[in-house]
């Protein structure tokens, strides 16, 4: 089994460049994000506070989160319910990165993430992949671009959407997310010493995703 981690700060773009260049290369791609995403969304939908850690911890209690491929996308479930659409708002977006900076969340997690690239070929993207979640991968590729960058995709991504939001605001919070992210004192966000750069700022996405079938292609020798 061969496994690519991909880390960088949020809205670099990791999940769709990743999803597409796992299903261009036969391999699963696992978006670690979206559990993290479904244990801040499960805590608020509870009634209970992201900002406790007791709270969270309680809420770990009634959760079960569950990873389903259906026609080759990753679809996330709560409790047996379809959560995908729901977990991908600025809002959750925050509670996801306090709960992740929950000892016992990242514990909960580890053991599903690591299993799933034990059985298969795996793209798995997030912020602490090539550190702690998988430190022997055979590629390590850090993929960042600037905040102002980031957020004009995200910006463009809810406007297509439907969703109406500030940029201001949405700047800020992805600013806020990288602090938090990176200043937690659990798995911090940070690059791997043998990860490769890769900034993606000005690029089209189909540039971004080209580029990094290219580099891995080439560093794993893949036709």
């Amino acid at each position: 089994m061969r496994a690519i981690a991909i880390d960088g700060p949020a809205g670099a773009g990791k999940s769709t460049i990743a999803r597409r260049t796992a299903a261009e290369l036969g391999f699963i791609y696992v978006d670690t994000g979206a559990l993290y995403r479904t244990i801040g969304y499960a805590v608020d939908h509870f009634g209970l506070s992201t900002k406790k850690e007791e709270d969270i911890i309680k809420a770990l209690q009634k959760i079960h989160v569950e990873l389903r491929f259906i026609n080759g996308e990753q679809r996330v479930f709560l409790n047996g319910e379809d959560v995908s659409d729901y977990i991908r708002t600025p809002e959750v977006s925050m509670f996801a990165s306090e709960v992740s900076a929950v000892p016992k969340v990242r514990e909960f997690l580890f053991d599903l993430q690591q299993e799933i690239a034990r059985n298969n070929d795996v793209i798995m993207d997030g912020r602490d992949i090539g550190t702690v979640v998988l430190p022997n991968a055979d590629l390590k590729i850090f993929l960042t671009a600037t905040a102002e960058d980031r957020a004009k995709r995200r910006y463009q991504q809810l406007l297509e959407s439907g969703t109406i939001v500030d940029f201001d605001q949405l700047l800020e919070e992805i600013k806020q997310r990288d602090y938090n992210d990176s200043h937690r004192k659990i798995a911090p966000l940070r690059q791997a010493e043998d990860a490769l750069l890769v900034d993606t700022t000005g690029n089209t996405l189909a540039e971004s995703i080209d580029l990094l079938q290219r580099i891995i292609r080439n560093r794993l020798g893949l036709e």
